[in-house]
């Protein structure tokens, strides 16, 4: 999903969102896929309260350009809708640690199955690149990643679902936001209101888009005189992955990172994306890739340590942080440029993850906030999401305890705080 589409921010652990909606049946994929199960049959309700805010709405929307016809046709049979509250005041609990997004992230199935999407439009997918300077393997794995190459798109009725989120969400005005921006495609001729279906968080098509980024980056490649990120052919939603990638500039030919591995006595507190070096100051400090290797020089560099000490190291460009803009989850941004990687033919990541470890529940990370500022480690909040604020309240917690100050919100750091 979009990065503007953020319901919750995804750092070292993975909120398992709820996700598109399955396709009966399933293929392999939808049931190993990363974004959660497939949705349950929708729930809607009647809601005298909905209703009244979307009389109020109507006349906002109009205030912005929509016509009254295609509010009439959007709006024509839409309920309170349940089932999407539900999941939005849920889909932040539940957390996956890094190995274990991975592993479903480039299964072998979907490895296999993106050589299969690859093969099968490769030309496609070399025009899309000699347009946009995308790399194809980049856009399928997003592809991949996103509805399982098509399979798995969603069919949640998208005014429906923002209508309700907007009335009774978390994030009422972003959501709003959302619903105009949807209209606004509705009211172009892109796609029909019945049509324009997707995830229960309001992300769109065979890769997810939100209607804001739609508006900002879809394009018509087939030139039909239609944007359609909906239909079976999947044309014009991969071109508009390319776009939205190379409007954040995206340079062709720079890996999103490479596996390196720490000298013996690393100074870990040189990791984090805020501090950039190139390859060979990198290479000076006894950084290599995996083969043993200086890294070739792509650019200033950061070092990342997504899973702690104890995990794999990677080496990141910039554009790892151009993918940070379609997920700012790091486990994502990995997950495609590693899916990319292996559907090219590359190798498995080598380095062992700690897999004795496992995810913090979202009261636990609360609880970690709480009890490091307690000790004086101030996490500047507490909120759940380990950001940079609790990385570095940990980082010195770490120091204080002669651990490796490595920033990792790991189980055995709570108990020791306990």
């Amino acid at each position: 999903m979009l990065r503007q589409a953020r319901i919750a921010t995804l750092a070292v652990l993975l909120p398992v969102m709820a996700g598109a909606a399955g396709i009966t049946p399933q293929p392999p994929e939808a049931q190993d896929t990363i974004m959660g199960g497939p949705e349950q049959p929708v729930q809607v309700t009647a809601n005298a309260g909905f209703d009244h805010w979307i009389a109020g709405f109507r006349n906002r929307a109009m205030a912005q350009g929509i016509s009254k016809a295609v509010l009439d046709r959007s709006f024509d049979g839409i309920d309170y809708n349940a089932d999407v509250i539900q999941k939005d005041r849920n889909q932040s609990e539940f957390t996956k640690t890094i190995w274990d997004y991975l592993d479903s992230a480039a299964s072998d199935t979907r490895i296999a199955n993106g050589k299969a999407a690859l093969a099968a439009h490769r030309d496609l997918l070399g025009r899309i690149e000699a347009v946009y300077g995308v790399e194809k393997e980049v856009v399928v794995a997003i592809w991949g990643l996103e509805s399982a190459y098509g399979t798995f798109r969603g069919s949640t009725p998208m005014i429906e679902a923002l209508a309700t989120l907007a009335y009774d969400g978390r994030r009422g005005a972003f959501f709003e936001s959302q619903l105009i921006a949807a209209l606004t495609i509705v009211q172009a001729g892109d796609v029909d209101p019945r049509a324009m279906t997707g995830s229960w968080a309001g992300a769109m098509g065979h890769t997810q888009f939100i209607p804001t980024s739609y508006l900002d980056y879809a394009v018509d490649f087939t030139g039909d005189g239609k944007r359609d990120i909906w239909s079976d052919d999947p044309s014009d939603a991969l071109a508009s992955t390319a776009a939205y990638l190379s409007g954040f500039g995206w340079t062709k030919g720079q890996p999103w990172g490479v596996e390196v591995r720490l000298p013996d006595g690393f100074d870990v507190e040189l990791t984090g994306e805020r501090i950039k070096k190139s390859p060979a100051d990198w290479a000076a400090l006894g950084i290599r890739d995996v083969a043993g290797n200086p890294v070739s020089d792509h650019g200033p560099a950061s070092i990342l340590l997504p899973a702690g000490a104890k995990g794999a190291a990677f080496m990141i460009f910039q554009n790892f942080h151009v993918i940070e803009r379609y997920n700012t989850a790091d486990a994502y941004v990995i997950g495609v440029g590693h899916l990319a990687d292996r559907i090219r033919g590359g190798d498995p990541i080598r380095a062992d993850w700690p897999r004795e470890d496992r995810a913090l529940l979202l009261a636990e990370r609360r609880e970690l906030q709480e009890r490091l500022t307690s000790a004086g480690f101030d996490t500047q909040g507490v909120d759940g999401k380990i950001g940079p604020n609790t990385i570095a309240a940990i980082r010195a917690f770490q120091r204080k305890a002669g651990l490796v100050p490595d920033g990792y919100a790991s189980l055995d750091i709570l108990k020791r705080l306990r």
